[in-house]
């Protein structure tokens, strides 16, 4: 199913503006980027910022630690690294200290042994952050849009009400890119947020030791590629599992049933107690306490896309680290491993936009960028805003500029969209029936390590390759796997066949201890 000339001709175009916009960008980077007296941060010195919250939650039940100290000791690395990575954007310190003195005085009562704490906050006394775009009461949720800059949530998102009453404490929210639809962390309101590893890349998302579990959602990538890039564990979970109420822009119509939310944190013993927190009812569709025997789990992967012109090549970096758990899995742990070439997945993006193009039961159309951009409200001209932001006049991005004025380009045809729905089709029922119920595919989580701010600009397309299992609506996590030569995370995406999620969950766990997982920034 070779493109015709005349859709080359288009996606060529495509990419010919996305790099003309990045050149822009490159010479923003050389002009105004972030200056830094080093590149990378402090190293950790604080033994309870390097525990995982499962551990933290145990030694506050055991009244080990005070919760005080715990969450002191956040706020203290907050206060030491945020101005440089900017990725926190609005605190709540003084309310977490206050619901921390507050855990500490019921365990000071001991009414309740420690099973029943446990039973009923698993996670008590635990620091958390949310994403901006989820609602958290009292804290802004404008989604780095600057006409929503003074929206302030009256009430908690489904899942942060879900993790607060497991005993959480938020202490703050994090940054997002405007209207959460583009993989680098920057909009008007809070500017742009720095990696921890090296201070000129992107983030996507933040995790420096700020906080050891999160919030996040991802319809596109938006779990997975911050994970990626910073060098965590993120965890998108199959569709319909975890409630999505409470979030700015929320997905309606056919795309509600692709944006999942899910957990991300820095150890993968955690991902499995905050998905059944975060599901509440739902998590009965999953099968999280079924033991997984790894050696006997069919092992499938794939190294690249299989030759899209639209995205990058795989840097060997990461190909050369997905055939070390290759060959560690088959030698080592005994399982079968097959090598496999899905050709479909070169249409990777395509199928993204199919789904973001389909129509929702009713007929209607799905919501149009251009729209969100105005909130509903006032009209917005992405030409005219174009201009503005040559002149440095206008309150969008260049992102989100961009995918205004392509909106209408990228957006399917009817006959175009029913095509790739049969591509989708074919290549999910390919996975699915490769992976069954006891397989799991290997496939990178970006074709780069975390580039250099603005450089997404002229790789529009490279978030496909987490946005194509949105579209096919598989679970997936992605799980770090140390740091290439210049410091950088490297890492892949474990998938599995639907509601299967403790298969990848399970592989993940397994990755940690045998690769080292989370690398704390600042160690080397």
């Amino acid at each position: 199913m070779a493109p015709s000339f005349t859709a080359r001709i288009q996606l060529f175009l495509l990419r010919a503006l996305g790099f003309l916009i990045g050149l822009v960008g490159r010479a923003a980077l050389v002009l105004g980027g972030p200056k830094f007296a080093s590149k990378t941060l402090r190293p950790v010195t604080e033994p309870l910022l390097l525990l995982s919250g499962m551990q933290l939650a145990r030694l506050i039940r055991q009244r080990k630690v005070k919760c005080i100290d715990v969450v002191q000791a956040y706020i203290n690395r907050i206060k030491d690294v945020n101005p440089m990575i900017n990725g926190i954007v609005k605190y709540r310190f003084e309310e977490a200290m206050k619901e921390a003195h507050a855990v500490d005085q019921k365990l000071a009562e001991k009414q309740e042994d420690e099973a029943t704490l446990e039973n009923k906050w698993p996670f008590l006394g635990v620091p958390l952050t949310v994403k901006e775009a989820f609602q958290l009461q009292g804290m802004p949720n404008s989604s780095g849009l600057m006409n929503r800059r003074d929206a302030i949530a009256k009430t908690d998102a489904t899942v942060v009400a879900l993790q607060k009453g497991a005993g959480a404490i938020p202490l703050g929210i994090t940054n997002c890119s405007e209207l959460c639809m583009w993989y680098e962390s920057s909009n008007k309101i809070y500017g742009w947020s720095n990696n921890p590893y090296d201070l000129q890349h992107i983030v996507g998302g933040s995790s420096a030791a700020c906080s050891v579990i999160g919030v996040g959602s991802d319809i596109g990538g938006s779990i997975r590629m911050p994970a990626f890039f910073n060098g965590i564990f993120g965890h998108k979970p199959s569709p319909g599992v975890v409630p999505n109420k409470g979030q700015f822009p929320l997905a309606v119509g056919a795309q509600e049933l692709f944006l999942s939310t899910g957990p991300i944190c820095r150890y993968a013993e955690d991902l499995a107690p905050m998905l059944k927190v975060m599901a509440g009812p739902g998590i009965k569709r999953l099968k999280l306490d079924t033991k997984v025997h790894l050696k006997d789990l069919k092992c499938y992967w794939m190294e690249h896309d299989g030759g899209s012109f639209l995205m990058s090549k795989v840097d060997q970096d990461l190909i050369m680290t997905q055939k070390k758990v290759v060959v560690h899995l088959e030698t080592i742990l005994g399982a079968s491993v097959q090598h496999v070439k899905l050709k479909k997945m070169k249409y990777s993006f395509q199928l993204w936009i199919a789904m973001m193009s389909a129509k929702g039961h009713d007929g209607k159309e799905p919501v149009k960028f251009v729209d969100l951009l105005g909130d509903h409200g006032k009209h917005v001209s992405p030409l005219w805003e174009l201009i503005k932001w040559c002149l440095g006049l206008s309150v969008y991005t260049i992102p989100s500029i961009g995918l205004a004025l392509l909106e209408e380009k990228l957006r399917y045809s009817n006959e175009k969209y029913q095509k790739f729905k049969a591509v989708e089709e074919s290549l999910r029922k390919e996975l699915v029936d490769m992976l069954g119920d006891d397989g799991v595919f290997l496939y990178p989580s970006h074709p780069t390590v975390a580039p250099k701010h603005h450089v997404p600009l002229t790789r529009p397309f490279n978030f496909a390759y987490t946005g194509v299992f949105s579209a096919l609506g598989l679970p997936v996590t992605q799980c770090p796997l140390g740091l290439n030569a210049k410091g950088l995370p490297l890492g892949i995406q474990v998938v599995a066949g639907p509601f299967n999620d403790h298969l990848t969950l399970a592989v993940a766990q397994y990755l940690e201890k045998t690769f080292g997982g989370w690398v704390c920034p600042g160690k080397f």
